[in-house]
């Protein structure tokens, strides 16, 4: 599973717009788009609030479990 699954996986999971996701995790409606979109790759501050976000909430995924 790739960072743009992840982000679909959790919004899915969370029933989250995108721009709702984006405010969550600082950064801005475009940049979450071209992130679950594959247009562009996550700065390392970005990933790590994600997983962060994440961790808060005990969201798992799928590859991750066993």
């Amino acid at each position: 599973m790739d960072f743009a699954d992840k982000l679909r996986f959790v919004r899915d999971k969370l029933l989250m717009s995108q721009e709702m996701l984006a405010h969550e995790l600082g950064i801005s409606f475009g940049t979450c788009n071209r992130l679950e979109n594959r247009k562009t790759e996550p700065s390392l501050p970005t990933r790590r609030s994600f997983m962060e976000f994440c961790d808060k909430r005990g969201i798992k995924f799928p590859d991750e479990v066993k």
